[in-house]
């Protein structure tokens, strides 16, 4: 069925929403839900598919043409394609570097656009902004140095016309700029105060994947970004509503960030002899799946 349905969306506009939105969820369900070995074989297909990858790069275009001011917070069809088209990205760029595949097309991305989708929100819907955020893993995960991806978009100052002179710590984290490392962390934060449980893991995971790639390309970035002080207020958020335990899974794996890169200034030990005493008299059997992951991280980290 692949096959069939790859070449449905190459002949596809990204307007043909009805069509193309089945058929998206139908690829990225094929990539999901499928053996390892039938899982290398589609994602040959898949990028295989010159006529796919090129509506795959006109949907993605399409996510800062299709922002009018008056966007309903509500999922429109047009904003659920987009989320298909850009999580289906996150996937192909995943198992292509996991399995080497061959790359018959590039997609080319502007950073700026993608990091300004998170940073600004501009009412995007969050099943959107969560889309984006898988992205953005992906590109983090991999260096932003994907076979399958061509990152464009400079770095510059506000209202700046030309590249301004990097400092060495630009240098270092290229292609991310140090203000727009510390605009993401500061909006990443403020998502999380929405308490919605869908966009908090997204948000705490780019959070987790965003200071590992700090921390490769320069551990006092990563270090500095990690213990702002910002963060303990957070936590302090997110413990202030009706449920005040500590045993919330973002709050488990933002801990569990802290006491990896050493912020003492942002959790103590006695949080963490909280969060353990919580534990100890809790029933583990009955945590959901997310808390339970969450506290095995957190107790193997400590």
């Amino acid at each position: 069925l692949l096959f069939p349905v790859c070449n449905l969306c190459g002949k596809c506009r990204p307007r043909d929403t009805d069509l193309l939105q089945p058929s998206l969820n139908f690829l990225y369900w094929s990539l999901h839900q499928t053996t390892p070995c039938s899982q290398q074989r589609a994602v040959a297909v898949l990028l295989s598919n010159v006529s796919l990858l090129e509506l795959l790069q006109k949907v993605l275009e399409c996510t800062w043409l299709w922002s009018p001011p008056s966007r309903p917070a509500c999922l429109s069809s047009e904003d659920a394609l987009l989320c298909s088209g850009w999580l289906l990205v996150a996937s192909l760029l995943l198992y292509q570097h996991r399995y080497n595949t061959e790359v018959h097309q590039t997609l080319s991305v502007d950073l700026t656009e993608v990091l300004n989708a998170v940073i600004f929100r501009n009412k995007k819907p969050i099943l959107l902004l969560v889309s984006i955020m898988q992205f953005l893993r992906a590109v983090l995960r991999q260096n932003f140095s994907s076979s399958l991806l061509v990152i464009v978009g400079q770095t510059t100052a506000p209202g700046a016309t030309e590249p301004q002179p990097s400092s060495l710590q630009d240098t270092a984290l290229h292609p991310l700029a140090m203000q727009q490392v510390f605009s993401l962390v500061v909006s990443l934060q403020n998502l999380l105060v929405h308490k919605d449980f869908l966009l908090s893991q997204a948000v705490v995971a780019c959070l987790e994947t965003l200071v590992e790639y700090l921390y490769v390309k320069n551990q006092d970035v990563a270090l500095h970004v990690a213990s702002q002080p910002w963060h303990r207020f957070l936590l302090f958020t997110l413990l202030s509503g009706g449920q005040k335990s500590f045993l919330q899974p973002e709050v488990l794996r933002l801990m569990t960030l802290f006491v990896r890169y050493q912020s003492s200034n942002i959790i103590s030990q006695k949080e963490i002899s909280q969060i353990i005493q919580e534990a100890a008299e809790a029933n583990i059997a009955e945590l959901p799946e997310a808390t339970s992951c969450a506290l095995h991280l957190f107790l193997s980290q400590v």
